[in-house]
């Protein structure tokens, strides 16, 4: 038996090792000026220079900013890794890394997050912050080389990611093909007024002690009865926070997202 734990514990040791390998990421730099953003990116497979591709931009959560370049990738980046999805939706896949100073847009740090600052305050008319505007000249950039195809740029994030979602799109409401945000809050009054023609597919867990789902319950219901056609909500019953895994387990998230196109 002694001999058969330290095996067993290898395997598990190899078999996370492999989960988590994410070489296929290509690290890469976005520079302007003073102003340096980090991102990991995935090529389609069967890559072809002369041929545009959808971009998929993942904006992490606050607990893994940084500036190792690595660690923005270690909750979803495993998910479009998958084969299936890799090969039915190829696809740009580009994941920025926030400083660790920094947020992805102007908001106080959390958690706990104020959620009637978050809820009532016009956080989403006030500049971008310094990485929000990185990743937005990032795509740019990506764009105008012809690499991203302009017309389906997709966009996600999960908690303080799904954050800088909503107001990249309150900022830039004809710019995303259609977004996917996890766990997060947006303007609820700014939002159906400035967005609700943008495609979004909204996630939050029933019981979140991080970032209460009210505010995302008030936002879908805003968007119905402003019209909006392309907008849905998935709540997870007995679920807090963490439903990167359930969200990525849903069979028609990737299918609904590509379906989209400017």
């Amino acid at each position: 038996m002694k001999k058969i734990v330290p095996l067993l514990t290898l395997l598990i040791s190899i078999h996370f090792a492999q989960a988590q390998d994410f070489s296929a990421y290509k690290k890469a730099f976005f520079i302007r000026g003073k102003d340096t953003l980090r991102y990991r990116i995935l090529y389609p497979e069967n890559y072809r220079k002369e041929k545009s591709y959808p971009l998929v931009v993942f904006l992490h959560s606050a607990g893994l900013r940084g500036n190792d370049n690595e660690h923005q990738l270690a909750e979803t980046g495993r998910f479009f890794l998958n084969d299936p999805v890799r090969k039915k939706f190829p696809a740009f896949v580009v994941f920025p890394q926030c400083p660790a100073d920094s947020m992805w847009n102007k908001i106080p740090p959390g958690p706990p997050y104020d959620t009637t600052v978050a809820f009532n305050h016009t956080m989403n008319t006030l500049a971008l912050s310094t990485p929000e505007r990185l990743v937005k000249l990032l795509i740019d950039s990506l764009a105008e080389h012809k690499i991203a195809d302009i017309k389906r740029i997709y966009l996600g994030g999960s908690s303080l990611g799904a954050f800088g979602t909503y107001d990249l799109i309150i900022h830039y409401p004809d710019y995303f093909a259609a977004a996917f945000p996890i766990c997060g809050q947006a303007n609820v009054e700014l939002y159906p007024k400035r967005a609700s023609n943008v495609p979004v597919w909204i996630f939050h867990g029933a019981i979140d002690d991080i970032i209460n789902p009210w505010p995302d319950r008030s936002l879908i219901t805003a968007l119905q009865h402003s019209g909006a056609k392309n907008a849905k909500y998935t709540e997870y019953p007995g679920l807090k926070h963490n439903i990167d895994t359930n969200v990525f387990a849903e069979p028609d998230l990737f299918p609904w997202l590509f379906s989209f196109k400017k």
